[in-house]
Order: structure tokens, then C-alpha cells, then sequence
């Protein structure tokens, strides 16, 4: 597939160099840090029962790239709203790595990319950029990298990187991007892997931010999973059947392979169990990005997530070449989909919940992560375009049904990861509110929207136009504001 460059904001580079697609247009960095309040209402009224913080972050390189440019290369910076009562205060902030302060103080790139190299590499070595996810836990926000890396704690008002994780330091290991945190229990459960055999951790933080859990979870060799679900008393780990070629990797390369002979793996841990209590179920080879959400429902194990869907020969079998590369370039080609595993029969289902559309970059109401909901909030993806997604839809988890869906103009449109935020005193599970930033390329603007969650189609309830660029990257994640009220009054 040919992809088409977005078109550029500006017509220039933002380096002076031409780096490729990934740094122009909807994708061009910004190289300020910034606050602003009293922001123009294009539309409609910041509800007053809206009160936390949405932040995304992605990549947003400070200095010219060395060698081949890829959207996992670029230095993490973290983009808020605050919501306060009726008010909405917008910041932006580079997230302060120590990769960050080193080339800061160089004043030029000293790491590389992943199209060069390799984690673990001193030669070109690759930067831990907490570029990939945003988690809130036991009074912290944490930035995390999809490869494995540190757990960089900031201040989810100001945005002040303030450290890293001590929990995840204790454990000698990493953390992943996608870990889950269940805030009814307060604990936070997460995985590492690497290229040394047993090749996987599994571990769980406690409310009290101290590590509580950690075990070696063997596979078969070196893997590239990318997320997890849990559910109340269980946690569901990933075996894909995309990693390494192995004489690449020997050389610090990455090029990953997809194996269609081989079958997905979903293994299904108690919350605190040892490693070898692992019980792994097989399911149709695929890739997954990202899970919605797990539960428990008898005893069976039921997860929803975006199936990778492989590409195709002309004969319908599976194309591993285009596969691997079209994992490798960010070319989303998804449906939402249920795996169910019976932890007393050891029987297995799967099924497309919507067989049609191309869905990613999943929201739900993560206060009730790990228990059954009913509604997801995905981005409408092209994908003729890396990273466009073009509008927002609402999911009937159950049925696969759309119970509505908006887009202001499907070709122009680049919308963020969509969260859901309930409102104050909610009384059912989708009241509140679904936040997305949009950048509008027909128009060259940039907008913070709200809408209800109970109804996209009616289209935004607050759209709000923010001063300066945003530009496309990955996964955000909401904070209540009574949660961050109660970690600052803890002593």
C-alpha cells in the first residue's frame, strides 16, 4: 500500500531537513512549552460538572533527528486540559527524561531512532522517551514507553516531571507502555519484556505505590507485546505471533517477522499469582495493539480489543511480508473484536464484534477497569493515512452495535485517542463525557472538544480553540479531579 503523505501545515521542514512524513504536517513538532487560559469558545459551554485533567502525550523531537526518522523516536511531550469549574486551562510540556536533559545540555541529538537501532545498543544507542501512554496512580501521573523503560512520574496539573518510579526500579526491570490501573482496588498491574530469556514480567504496584508483585513469565523466545487487560481477580498477558528476525536482532536491528503458522497467545494469571500459574489460551494469529477492557462473567474470561487484521494474499491467505510492514510503518488495520476463555473448560471463543469498520485507540470508563462495561469510544482510522483518525465512535460492547458516531469533516480531520470522563455525581456508566483534541487540516485549527458520551452525533457540547498546534501522536488518559484533590491531601 501506498501511503499518502499528510499535507503540511507549513511549507517547510521543520529541521531544515527533509525527515519524512512523520515530521510535517498534522505530525510537525512544536519547540515551545506553554500555558493558556480564558481560550475562545467556538461553540457551545465548558460543562461545570466537568472537573479533572485530559492529557495525551506522543512524540515532539527537541532536536534534528540523527538518521531515519520514526514516530516512536520523538521526545515525549505531555498536552492537558485542565477542567474547573466551567474553566479550561491548556498546557503543554516536555516530559524530562534523562535522554531529554542529556541532549538538552548537548544542544543536539545523541541518541538515535528505531529505524538505526536496537534497545540495548551503545554504539547508537535509543532513548527511553516516555513518548507512548499516560497512566494516574498513587498520587503521580506516569509517562511510559512502549519498548519498556522507566515509569517518568510528573505533576498532572503542571506537568512537571518531578522523578521515576521507585516501584518499578524495585523490581529491577522495566515497564510497559499499556499497564492498567484499577481504581477501585488502587493497585496497578503492568509487564516488562526483553530479549533475555524468561523474555516477560509480570508485576502489580499497591495503592501505596510500592511494589507488591513481580514473577518471570517464561515464553518461547524474545516477543513484542504491546498491551494487557485485567480484570478483577486476573490479569490477561500477550503472546503474539509478530517479534524479532533473529539474525537482525544479533545485529541490534529492528525488523520484526510475522508468523501466520504460529497462533495468538492470551495467558490468564491470578492478580497475584506466581508465574508458572499462567494459563495460556490459543486463538487465529494476529497482532493486537490495544484491549478496551476485560471481565469476568461466570467462568469464563472475556476481552475486548482491536484485532490486527493481516493482510491478505490474493487467494485469502495471509501475507506475513505486508504484515510485518505494515505493523512496522503504524498502518492501523483494525476491528473490534472479543477473545472469551473458559478458565473451567479451558474453551475458547472469538468474534468480531464489528467486521467492518476500521477502529483503534479505544476510551471506556476506566474507573471501571477489570469490570464489565458496556460502552467503548474508538477513533474512526484511515488507512491510506498513518495515524489519521478521522471521527469518533460509541460501541456497544455487547452487541457490536454503533450507538453513534461524529466526524466535522472525515477528510480534514485528525482527531486524539478519545476518553471518556464521567461527570460529577454520575449515575450511570456513560454519564459524563467523551474529550479529544482535533486538528482540523482544511482549516489549519486546533480545538479541545467535549462531548456528551451519551450521544456523539449531537457533535460537540464545548469546542474550544487552542492557540497553537498539537501535534498527532499516541495515547492519553483522564484524572479526575476528586482523585487528584485526594492525593494532595494525603501526608
Amino acid at each position: 500500500m501506498s501511503l499518502k503523505p499528510p499535507p503540511a501545515v507549513d511549507d517547510f521542514a521543520p529541521f531544515g531537513t527533509d525527515h519524512g512524513p512523520m515530521l510535517i504536517g498534522p505530525f510537525a513538532p512544536v519547540f515551545d512549552e506553554s500555558e493558556s487560559s480564558e481560550l475562545p469558545l467556538l461553540s457551545g459551554r465548558i460543562p461545570t460538572d466537568l472537573n479533572g485533567v485530559y492529557m495525551r502525550t506522543g512524540p515532539n523531537p527537541r532536536h534534528e533527528p540523527q538518521g531515519r526518522y520514526h514516530a516512536f523516536d520523538g521526545d515525549g511531550m505531555i498536552h492537558a486540559a485542565q477542567f474547573r469549574d466551567g474553566r479550561l486551562t491548556y498546557r503543554n510540556r516536555w516530559l524530562r527524561t534523562d535522554a531529554f536533559v542529556e541532549e538538552q545540555a548537548a544542544g543536539e541529538a545523541r541518541f538515535w531512532g528505531i529505524r538505526e537501532t536496537l534497545k540495548g545498543r551503545d554504539d547508537k544507542r535509543l532513548k527511553d522517551s516516555g513518548n507512548t501512554d499516560l497512566v494516574g496512580h498513587a498520587g503521580k501521573a506516569l509517562a511510559l514507553w512502549y519498548m519498556s523503560g522507566e515509569a517518568w512520574e510528573f505533576d498532572p496539573v503542571t506537568l512537571e516531571t518531578t522523578g521515576r518510579s521507585a516501584a518499578v526500579r524495585a523490581s529491577g526491570g522495566g515497564i510497559s507502555a499499556h499497564c492498567k490501573v484499577d481504581e477501585i482496588s488502587g493497585e496497578l498491574m503492568f509487564f516488562d519484556y526483553g530479549l533475555e530469556a524468561p523474555y516477560m514480567h509480570y508485576g502489580v504496584i499497591g495503592a501505596d505505590g510500592a511494589l507488591k508483585h513481580y514473577v518471570p513469565i517464561d515464553l518461547p523466545g524474545p516477543r513484542l507485546p504491546h498491551d494487557m487487560a485485567v480484570t478483577q481477580h486476573y490479569s490477561i498477558l500477550h503472546d503474539l505471533p509478530l517479534f524479532h528476525n533473529p539474525e537482525a536482532l544479533k545485529l541490534g536491528r529492528h525488523k520484526i517477522e510475522f508468523h501466520p503458522e504460529m497462533k495468538t497467545r492470551l495467558g490468564v494469571i491470578p492478580r497475584l499469582g506466581a508465574g508458572d500459574s499462567i494459563r495460556w489460551f490459543d486463538f487465529t494469529p494476529c497482532f493486537l495493539y490495544h484491549t478496551v477492557n476485560a471481565w469476568e462473567d461466570g467462568d469464563w474470561i472475556v476481552m475486548v480489543g482491536c484485532r490486527y487484521m493481516p493482510a491478505l494474499h490474493a487467494d485469502g491467505s495471509i501475507d506475513p511480508v505486508r504484515t510485518a510492514r505494515n505493523v512496522a510503518e503504524l498502518v492501523q488495520r483494525a476491528r473490534l473484536w472479543r477473545w472469551s476463555m473458559n478458565l473451567r473448560t479451558g474453551q475458547t471463543q472469538e468474534a468480531p464484534l464489528d467486521p467492518e469498520r476500521n477502529v483503534e485507540f479505544p476510551g471506556y470508563n476506566a474507573a471501571l477497569t477489570g469490570r464489565r462495561t458496556r460502552f467503548g469510544y474508538l477513533c474512526d482510522q484511515r488507512e491510506d493515512r498513518v495515524l489519521q483518525w478521522t471521527g469518533l465512535r460509541k460501541y456497544d460492547l455487547d452487541t457490536g452495535a454503533v450507538l453513534s458516531a461524529w466526524s466535522e469533516s472525515p477528510e480534514h480531520s485528525w482527531y486524539s485517542e478519545p476518553w471518556f470522563a464521567a461527570a460529577d455525581q454520575a449515575q450511570a456508566e456513560d454519564d459524563g463525557y467523551v474529550i479529544a483534541f482535533h486538528w482540523h487540516q482544511g482549516l489549519k485549527r486546533q480545538t479541545l472538544e467535549v462531548f456528551d458520551a451519551r450521544d456523539l452525533s449531537k457533535g460537540p457540547v464545548a469546542q474550544v480553540l487552542i492557540p497553537r498546534h498539537i501535534p498527532t501522536g499516541f495515547h492519553g488518559c483522564w484524572i479526575a479531579a476528586a482523585r487528584i484533590d485526594g492525593w494532595s491531601r494525603k501526608p
